[in-house]
């Protein structure tokens, strides 16, 4: 009996010191797993801070970039509007003149039709006296 007690106290013994070794690897690769994987999220939240940074530097000179574009096209439309305006009213100016030339000459016209009516009307008046 005691050479069995002392075999199954031997056999516990064993099975406790290989569980102790066994779990010892197990917290090894766990802690390394943690080391890791926290390594890792550092370096990924790093880059992803860096991309943002990128991103809205990027953003920024895009804006700028379409605001001077945008200013320059109604820079450009205010100076076509302008030069279209001129000459809209340079071209009136011109019709007004050639309407105005038009109405003289043919004022004149009628006032020398209008003489001559009269003269021919004095002759035809003297005849008939």
């Amino acid at each position: 009996m005691k050479r069995t007690l002392a075999a199954l106290l031997s056999l516990a013994l064993l099975s406790l010191v290989a569980t102790v070794y066994a779990q010892e690897p197990v917290k090894d690769a766990a802690k390394d797993t943690k080391d890791a994987t926290t390594k890792a999220a550092k370096k990924t939240a790093h880059a992803t801070s860096k991309a943002a940074v990128k991103t809205a530097d990027t953003t920024k000179d895009a804006a700028k970039g379409t605001a001077k574009g945008t200013k320059k096209v109604a820079q450009k439309t205010a100076q076509g509007t302008d030069k279209a305006a001129d000459k809209t009213a340079a071209a009136g100016k011109d019709v007004g003149k050639g309407t105005a030339k038009a109405a003289k000459k043919t004022g004149h016209e009628v006032k020398k039709g209008a003489k001559a009516v009269g003269h021919e009307v004095d002759k035809g008046a003297k005849k008939t006296e």
